[in-house]
């Protein structure tokens, strides 16, 4: 929807309220001439908490879009992360592991969805995933994964399962603002998953303890043939560069391709 067709339609809502400019005006806290000029579609200068305001008198809600060239950006995030979530479901399952996408729980008022469940018979090793193609809240991304892990025996439970050993791990898509979020706050990072994406990857071929790692993975979307390339990608941690100490994902370096692919 562009600007005069959004001021258009509350100018409609306004109409059928049979309420003046300068009503919305005043229940909005705005000026006459900045509710006549959202009516016209005259935003470029406006917040938008103005033009939400005026919706809200006028009892009606805004839902804010972002589109691309490639289509609705939230369509193309959940495509992204779907997308993900799919690697590593085939990646585990080729290591021998059951896994569970989306298991929803709700403990003591403590609610929520973690991404993947995966089981390991032979050790009972359970291991929760939490896929993030994105990483915009460092304190959330940390919080919920902390509270999730924190309920994880609870939430094996309720899927029938006494595991010996409890891990959990963040896998971040690999792309440079996300190298760049988890370099920028690497001290929180380390201090939550101690343990690196190399780590990750020996502890899902061959279950040893327990775990808490963060690990960086390429998504591939369905019908893309390109296999996980070889190389390895360093980062320096800003504690760590002038002594010359690396990090990759979790502060040392990893090869993305040391785990088995997803089975086509």
């Amino acid at each position: 929807m562009d600007d005069q067709r959004l001021g258009a339609l509350l100018r409609v809502l306004r109409l059928r309220r049979g309420i003046r400019q300068v009503d919305v005006a005043t229940l909005a806290g705005l000026s006459d001439q900045t509710v006549s000029r959202i009516e016209r579609g005259d935003l470029e200068s406006l917040s938008f908490g103005a033009v939400r305001r005026v919706a809200r008198v006028l009892e009606a809600r805004l839902d804010l879009r972002l589109w691309t060239r490639a289509g609705e950006v939230e369509r193309v995030a959940s495509a992204n992360h779907a997308a993900l979530v799919e690697a590593l479901i085939g990646a585990l399952r080729s290591a021998g592991w059951t896994c569970w996408p989306e298991v929803s729980f709700n403990h003591g008022g403590e609610r929520g969805l973690v991404d993947i469940v995966a089981w390991h018979p032979p050790t009972r090793t359970l291991l929760l995933l939490e896929a993030k193609t994105e990483i915009v809240d460092v304190a959330e991304t940390v919080g919920t994964f902390d509270r999730k892990r924190r309920l994880a025996a609870l939430i094996a439970r309720q899927l029938g399962l006494a595991p010996l050993e409890i891990s959990a791990a963040i896998v971040v898509a690999d792309t440079r603002t996300n190298h760049r979020r988890v370099q920028e706050h690497a001290a929180t990072f380390e201090a939550a998953l101690p343990h690196s994406g190399q780590r990750f990857r020996a502890f899902v071929r061959r279950p040893s303890g327990a775990i808490a790692a963060l690990a960086f993975w390429p998504i591939r979307h369905p019908g893309s043939a390109r296999p996980l390339d070889r190389g390895a990608r360093r980062v320096r941690s800003p504690a760590g560069a002038a002594a010359g100490r690396h990090a990759s994902v979790d502060g040392r370096r990893m090869s993305r391709g040391d785990m088995p692919a997803s089975p086509s």
